[in-house]
């Protein structure tokens, strides 16, 4: 198999949507040989937050000298984005070799419960960091938690990192239900971390941690105030950050009579940390300042207009904004639209994008006195900001994505791959 045709047959998977169930990931790991048996675990999951903290302690623990794999979604640009060993993506040759390998087992389930693009991907990233023999995974849930196929692990730490207002058509409309699903990671003795605020997601995964025997540590605002956070300077922009910071400081800390981390380690992983598309600042070689964060949710809105007031107080950027219909647009909207100077909607390059038109709709409720233009594309409002001086992108992940490609803030060019992304889910997760 070469990689084009590993890339279509993952592109094919996506066909058979998003299932909720651990079933089928557990036979294709049987099949593979059970690599996940073989490796060292701390999973992520949470609202928002999951990757810049997985970040974090994937820097950290590789500062710290261990061989460490991390697994993440969605990619930006490139499908090995997802999977990578001390932050080097898997290369195409070995993608091609292991989607030959799964598209083997894959054939040998009935027609009626094929696997989908995230069970095998999930697969395919543990036999690559077993066959790479990673002293330590970092592992984020794709979505919700209990039912995700990431569950078939039983990590040395779960980290729940928040709990927001986020797929609520297939995790809960309420707080508490989302909660109930994101613990669904807590493992029997397996010690919790959460900077959960919430009251109502705190009950629910203290019930869960109390009924599973696992230790809990909270999370709190202080926490981001005490060393070695007080006197370190993080490379990521966002007060939130130093949240998530505070939330994998805690689990390092947690673990390290398994996995001893140096003070110093600590604090080298900390400060060289790196995560692309989340309060991502870059220059132009014309001297335009850009802004790219994927703020998909309205907890992800807040954050990034928190953080334009505190390091841009006097600026007014041009906002180009693409949402996904199924997120709470109109409140994202009301949020970011009185930040912006000028307003650009364009549709995100997906089949569930909001339309421009209803966006600009929504911007001009919220702040009548900028104009809000529509665009046919992306590619179309960003040529239309080449005066503007500052640029913030935001609104989803996959239209940050496609920005990093067209204005080649990242190395690769991987253009279908971002559609590897596209997944359409089933009905509400089942209890």
């Amino acid at each position: 198999m070469t990689y084009s045709e590993a890339i279509r047959f993952l592109y094919d998977l996506r066909w058979f949507g998003a299932k909720f169930g651990l079933g089928n990931t557990f036979k294709l790991a049987e099949l593979a040989g059970n690599p996940q048996r073989r490796l060292r675990f701390i999973h992520v999951a949470g609202t928002n937050g999951k990757g810049s903290t997985c970040a974090m302690l994937e820097s950290v623990y590789r500062a710290a000298g261990l061989r460490v794999g991390l697994f993440t979604s969605p990619h930006l640009v490139a499908f090995g984005e997802r999977i990578q060993v001390n932050r080097r993506s898997i290369s195409q040759s070995e993608v091609a070799r292991l989607a030959a390998s799964l598209r083997q087992w894959v054939e040998q389930f009935p027609a009626g419960d094929h696997p989908t693009f995230f069970e095998v991907v999930t697969v395919m990233a543990l036999a690559y960091f077993a066959a790479r023999q990673c002293d330590l995974v970092v592992w984020e849930t794709g979505l919700g938690g209990r039912l995700d196929a990431t569950n078939i692990v039983t990590p040395l730490a779960s980290v729940i990192t928040n709990i927001q207002y986020d797929h609520q058509k297939w995790l809960g409309e309420t707080l508490a239900g989302i909660a109930s699903e994101k613990a669904g990671i807590i493992k029997p003795g397996v010690p919790v971390i959460t900077g959960a605020e919430a009251p109502e997601a705190l009950e629910v995964i203290a019930a869960k941690a109390r009924q599973q025997n696992a230790p809990l540590d909270l999370v709190t605002p202080a926490d981001a105030q005490r060393p070695p956070l007080d006197s370190l300077h993080l490379p990521l922009l966002g007060r939130h950050q130093k949240a998530n910071a505070a939330a994998a400081v805690a689990a390092v800390r947690v673990l390290a009579p398994q996995v001893p981390v140096s003070d110093s380690a600590l604090r080298a992983g900390l400060s060289r940390v790196r995560w692309a598309g989340r309060l991502q600042l870059a220059t132009l070689p014309s001297g335009q300042k850009l802004l790219l964060d994927g703020a998909h949710n309205i907890g992800g809105a807040e954050m990034l207009a928190s953080a334009l007031r505190e390091y841009f107080p006097s600026a007014k950027p041009a906002l180009v904004l693409g949402i996904l219909r199924d997120k709470d647009w109109a409140a994202m909207c009301r949020i970011l639209a009185p930040l912006a100077g000028r307003i650009l909607l364009a549709p995100v390059h997906s089949e569930r994008t909001a339309e421009p038109r209803a966006l600009a709709e929504a911007c001009r409720l919220a702040n009548p006195q900028v104009p809000a233009s529509e665009f046919p594309s992306l590619a179309a409002a960003l040529a239309d900001t080449a005066q503007d001086g500052f640029v913030a992108v935001a609104g989803s992940l996959y239209l940050i994505g496609e920005a990093m490609e067209l204005l080649h803030l990242s190395p690769a060019k991987a253009g279908r791959e971002r559609q590897l992304n596209e997944w359409s889910g089933g009905d509400r997760l089942k209890r």
